[in-house]
């Protein structure tokens, strides 16, 4: 009874020290007074004042534009790669496993770098082209392991058995294969889109003056000073991030279920 107890206060400081910072900072987003120290009665005004700053606007719609393409392009490229990676055989299928893992494996400050001195290297303006590209390649590793296991779950005997019908091997995947992957595919665009949205280190070493997305410019607005525009900014990534991960574990809860009873 006692070590139970005890279990439970461990877990509520731990979760408490966890998540105390960012209550804090989603209510004092609704506090009327600029000051940090007290607390001067609810409001809405600096979410207003959010949404009115030509800024913030320019980089939530960089961060959107980023995020969508990337991630779009990311899981057709990646669904792909999976579909190659699963039809490989001995080495050369290990081989490739390793090298597709390295990247989520790498810290993000090694991966940021590295991609800058490639741009460097090929001479590429840094903005929003190297910033998109950049978002692609380190989304590409999370897609394939979203839908490889998908394809080791599929029955072969389906794509041989349209051939023998008569269909082609595009029509093939497009009508027996990639229904049967679907969950895997949405499951690695989704987060394709939460990594995206919530990127900053590569961001940071591979954009270029006049591109930023929503974490370089909280960066930028908080060496100058926490606003409380920046509390509001933040919750609103927070929920949306929040509420993305929600749908990702739903997905992937509902995927496990759906395994355990094909067992």
């Amino acid at each position: 009874m006692v070590t139970t107890f005890l279990k439970r206060i461990y877990t509520f400081i731990i979760f408490f020290f966890l998540y105390a910072p960012i209550l804090v900072l989603i209510v004092f987003s609704f506090n009327n007074s600029k000051s940090r120290a007290r607390w001067d009665g609810f409001t809405f005004k600096w979410y207003i004042e959010l949404f009115n700053d030509q800024y913030i606007m320019a980089s939530l719609y960089n961060t959107l534009m980023i995020a969508l393409i990337s991630s779009l392009a990311a899981t057709f490229i990646g669904t792909a790669a999976a579909i190659g990676i699963h039809n490989m055989k001995g080495l050369s299928k290990k081989l490739v496993m390793n090298v597709t893992y390295l990247p989520v494996l790498n810290p993000d400050i090694v991966t940021g770098i590295a991609l800058m001195m490639l741009f460097v290297f090929a001479n590429m303006h840094r903005g929003f082209f190297t910033l998109l590209m950049a978002h692609i390649t380190f989304s590409l590793p999370f897609v394939i392991m979203s839908v490889l296991p998908k394809m080791k779950q599929l029955n072969n005997q389906l794509y041989d058995a349209a051939l023998d019908l008569g269909a082609s091997p595009v029509y093939a995947y497009r009508r027996v294969v990639l229904p049967q992957i679907m969950p895997g595919v949405v499951t690695g665009f989704l987060l394709a889109f939460t990594l995206s949205i919530d990127d900053f280190v590569i961001s940071f070493f591979t954009t270029g003056a006049g591109v930023s997305n929503l974490a370089i410019t909280i960066y930028s607005m908080a060496r100058r000073g926490i606003k409380p525009e920046i509390n509001a900014l933040l919750t609103i990534m927070f929920v949306s991030i929040l509420l993305l991960l929600i749908i990702i574990n739903n997905r992937m809860s509902k995927d496990s279920e759906r395994e355990d009873k094909v067992k």
